[in-house]
């Protein structure tokens, strides 16, 4: 286990705050994650929401028409995705939000599930590319018509919040077909009446999927967990902890903070970093890497992949032993939290035991 505290809190007007005490460099303590309600808010057009979107234009030097205002146009533009008739977004979501609030039993889970649905088509009509180079910025979004998963995901997240669902982001570490990876897609994840979760993802066709492995909070041990779904259909009514057999059922874990998406964001910029970490590298390139993972490991210490990636980084610029400290301190959070992936447990052999 490693040793360490971070209270992940939302703090309003825009302010964010990640409190780690004390760092990772002792590994006979038990790792903490605390996160509070506040720190899962991010409705759209909120501030915490906004701050997504100013990373971004702030980040991609480009003069571009602002986010809201685009993407509220495009809703105006294309009446066919239009909510009973209105043909201005803020005020179907308003309308859709009293539906709710005044909805019971089985009447309000279809119309959250119709929320749902018609948020998927949204997103899909009105940003029809996909780009994994490109779409985890807003900004690209705007000028190109672009999406990538965690856009796209917070986006619906935000708007289900926006209608007063209780909805967030979760990434994925096995998909539908069983295939792992790293932490390599996000999804939405949608709590229903009656404690079932549901899984929105504007990658699919559909708009609910099964993925089998999934990366998420546990209040109860105050920790990232690996989890498996167990569905009925398209619903999750349990999860099983990917350390052990264990079932507990979906009221007992949570989406993943505002923060840890912030870093995620930041991740993906270290991730895509023209020269950078993919791909031909190059030292300029290697230093925006490096500077985005470091600035995703500010906003959430103990997110694993950019702990990981950037050992990957430092090792490209010759920094051998600022890469193993890398190596280990994510191996450590990885098996933390209950699963190491193929990449980061050879790492953590290389760095233990040399090449």
């Amino acid at each position: 286990m490693v040793g360490g505290a971070v209270l992940l809190v939302g703090l309003g007007a825009g302010v964010w705050s990640a409190r780690v005490h004390p760092p990772l460099s002792e590994p006979t303590q038990p790792l903490v994650v605390v996160q509070t309600k506040a720190a899962e808010r991010y409705p759209y057009r909120s501030p915490v929401f906004s701050a997504f979107v100013a990373d971004s234009y702030r980040e991609v030097p480009l003069r571009v028409e602002p986010f809201y205002a685009w993407w509220e146009g495009a809703y105006v533009r294309h009446p066919n995705v239009w909510l009973e008739g209105h043909a201005a977004l803020i005020t179907a979501m308003e309308a859709r939000r009293k539906e709710l609030a005044a909805a019971r039993g089985e009447a309000k889970t279809r119309l959250e599930l119709e929320t749902a649905r018609w948020l998927h088509k949204l997103v899909k009509t009105l940003i029809p590319k996909f780009s994994l180079e490109r779409g985890f910025e807003f900004v690209y979004t705007v000028e190109r018509g672009e999406r990538q998963c965690l856009l796209q995901s917070v986006l619906i997240a935000g708007m289900l919040q926006k209608m007063g669902l209780d909805a967030g982001v979760v990434m994925v570490w096995k998909n539908p077909q069983g295939q792992v990876s790293n932490n390599g897609h996000a999804v939405t994840v949608l709590r229903l009446p009656g404690g079932r979760d549901v899984l929105v993802d504007a990658s699919d066709p559909e708009p609910f999927i099964r993925h089998q492995g999934l990366f998420v909070y546990d209040p109860a041990g105050r920790s990232y967990r690996f989890v498996e779904p167990v569905y009925s259909q398209d619903f999750i009514t349990a999860y099983r902890l990917r350390e052990g057999s264990q079932r507990v059922n979906p009221d007992q874990l949570r989406p993943l903070s505002a923060l840890f998406l912030r870093s995620q964001f930041y991740y993906y910029r270290g991730e895509r970093a023209p020269g950078g970490f993919m791909g031909p590298s190059n030292p300029t390139g290697l230093a925006a890497s490096a500077r985005f993972l470091e600035q995703a490991i500010h906003y959430d210490p103990y997110n694993p992949l950019p702990v990981y990636v950037l050992g990957h980084v430092y090792a490209k610029e010759g920094k051998k032993e600022a890469a193993r400290k890398q190596y280990l301190q994510g191996y450590r959070l990885y098996r933390a939290f209950g699963y190491v992936p193929s990449g980061p447990q050879a790492a953590y052999n290389r760095a233990v035991l040399g090449p």
